[in-house]
């Protein structure tokens, strides 16, 4: 045996115990005839005491443990004449009697402490060490932990979890597929799933009418902090429900998380806004409403007064920063050249002050009198003291940018605490997206989208007007999960990939399957898929979700780490006959 105990679990009760430990050196002290010791594994830290009086030569081989060595202790537990209250085994320390070095370890490239001094591409490249560290191993935990409980709540609710396969067809969802050669099928490839969407669907078929599967899923597109190549999602689905019962069943699961994970109460249901609403309100389908801060609209106010960034606008929209007015014209500057990055796109930004002595002061004082900015302060709430932030131009542009200027000043003023949470579900989606450069149609979701029933008849007339039977649920500001209930009537399947641009021999070769099945019996069916990578860093409080996936990769889709991806050996390539161009330069 290794050890009795590990390194979090002894207490004042332990002392006079026998105890063996192993562990990692966290930190050595020298204090002359004594020396001590940190140990560490991922239960916590134990202090080991070396005293020169009892074993001299055991106290000199105990200063020459470096960082990070793995080792072996045997000892007697002893009450600390120096507490720390601050750890659990604080109260407590070893007087070692023996000790066993079972592996030495070269320099860290980096502490292995809560806040270490190693950037984020050098501590991916060693994740290994990173993993070690404190902060990253409560991440996991917590992981650990709601995946348990996300099973649990399945299980009381009569779900079965099944597994669906990762090596399958290519088909058009949204983003890139990963494709995989097959060597037993030449010049034939599997395709890595974006999501178990149609597999679900067919569960639906065979009767299995409540299926869930915490499932990896895999799209080629460009990265972000809440973006991963393979990221893991809650898979879901129900036959015979309709839309209410779906976001019943589900907000259940994330009160369950919450009450389980975090000991937090929702006892109200969750608020429901329509997509144009939201759009409306907060200029995103994923509003954080922990904060009011909502867009208004100055077209009647702001128009023909000689202005001609505002007259040739097809929008105007401001929000009012609560105390703004107190901002200095360097300030100003500063959130100007932010607005005007590439990645918000506005082309300027005018400010109105709304002072504490009621007085007025703007960038545009010399197209617009007191009256008119007092009229504008009115219709966006302001009071004495607010600050009124106003973008011009097209409106859905206006409105995204606003949405970003928004939540910029929302943490600016402290307004986005992440221990406060406030969910809404976001409904009534448009069905489709149209290109206007294509003249072309994009489903908003993906193609099984279900259409309201009332806006069916539109599908032929006006299939921008059609609503999709489509619900997201936000959190914080955070899509954290999307669903909708699906089409199950072959007919509809086919027009909508008619409107979608398929012909019907692409339909046929891409979903002939699932459209055969619809031919069999197939129930009214819908279901919801939550981002776990996402809800994970929501409940521990950050905004990356590399932070809780053990082996992640980096913004290039690489993992430093084992150097992946990588070339292959010509002799794979050549069983698989796939010929690779030579690299240009």
């Amino acid at each position: 045996m290794y050890r009795t105990h590990n390194n979090g679990q002894l207490r004042i009760d332990d002392v006079n115990q026998k105890v063996k430990l192993c562990g990692w050196v966290q930190k050595s002290r020298d204090l002359g005839g004594m020396t001590f010791i940190d140990l560490r594994d991922r239960y916590g830290i134990t202090q080991l005491a070396f005293n020169e009086t009892l074993d001299k030569n055991l106290s000199v081989k105990a200063r020459k443990l470096n960082r990070e060595w793995v080792i072996e202790v045997e000892g007697i537990v002893k009450e600390r004449s120096s507490k720390n209250l601050k750890i659990d085994t604080g109260e407590i320390e070893i007087e070692v009697e023996k000790f066993t070095v079972l592996n030495e370890s070269k320099t860290p490239p980096f502490t292995i402490e809560d806040e270490t001094d190693g950037g984020e591409e050098l501590r991916m490249k060693y994740r290994f060490l990173d993993l070690r560290r404190n902060p990253l191993q409560e991440n996991l935990a917590l992981r650990s932990e709601m995946s348990i409980e996300i099973r649990n709540f399945f299980h009381q609710n009569n779900f079965l979890e099944i597994e669906t396969p990762y090596l399958i067809k290519s088909t058009p969802e949204g983003a890139r597929d990963f494709v995989v050669p097959s060597r037993m099928n030449k010049q034939q490839f599997y395709a890595l799933p974006q999501s178990p969407q149609t597999f679900k669907q067919l569960l639906m078929v065979s009767g299995y009418d409540r299926y869930f599967q915490i499932v990896k899923c895999f799209r080629d597109e460009d990265l972000r902090s809440d973006r991963q190549p393979e990221f893991t999602q809650i898979d879901c689905e129900m036959a015979f429900v309709n839309q209410q019962e779906v976001l019943e069943t589900f907000e259940g699961l994330i009160k369950f998380l919450f009450k389980k994970i975090l000991k937090t109460d929702f006892p109200k249901p969750f608020p429901v806004i329509a997509y144009s609403d939201a759009i409306e309100k907060y200029g995103s389908d994923k509003p954080d409403i922990r904060f009011e801060m909502e867009l208004s609209y100055l077209e009647n106010l702001a128009k023909g007064k000689g202005f001609k960034v505002f007259d040739e606008a097809e929008s105007i929209v401001a929000i009012s920063v609560p105390g703004g007015a107190e901002y200095s014209r360097k300030k100003l500057d500063e959130l100007t050249d932010w607005v005007k990055r590439p990645q918000i796109g506005a082309r300027g930004l005018v400010y109105v002050k709304y002072n504490e002595d009621q007085t007025f002061k703007s960038s545009i004082d010399k197209f617009y009198d007191v009256s008119n900015l007092k009229e504008w302060a009115k219709k966006c709430g302001a009071s004495p003291g607010d600050l009124l932030l106003i973008l011009s131009g097209k409106k859905s542009d206006v409105q995204s940018q606003m949405n970003e200027l928004r939540l910029l000043m929302g943490s600016r003023l402290g307004l986005r605490d992440p221990k406060v949470f406030k969910p809404v579900w976001v409904v009534d989606f448009p069905l489709l997206e149209k290109d206007e450069i294509s003249n072309s149609f994009h489903a908003m979701h993906h193609p099984f989208t279900s259409p309201k029933t009332s806006d069916l008849a539109f599908l032929e007339t006006n299939p921008e007007n059609v609503r999709a039977n489509a619900y997201d649920l936000a959190i914080n500001g955070v899509e954290v999960g999307g669903g909708s209930i699906r089409i199950h009537d072959r007919k509809i399947q086919e027009k909508m990939f008619e409107i979608l641009g398929f012909s019907k021999e692409e339909a046929e070769a891409q979903f002939g399957f699932l459209m055969s099945a619809f031919e069999y019996g197939a129930p009214p069916h819908g279901g919801i898929a939550f981002g776990f990578d996402r809800l994970c860093a929501l409940f521990g409080g950050k905004d990356n979700i590399r932070e809780f996936i053990a082996f992640p990769k980096n913004n290039q889709g690489r993992d430093v780490m084992i150097e992946a991806p990588s070339e292959i050996d010509q002799t794979q390539l050549d069983e698989l006959e796939i010929s690779l161009p030579k690299l240009k330069g």
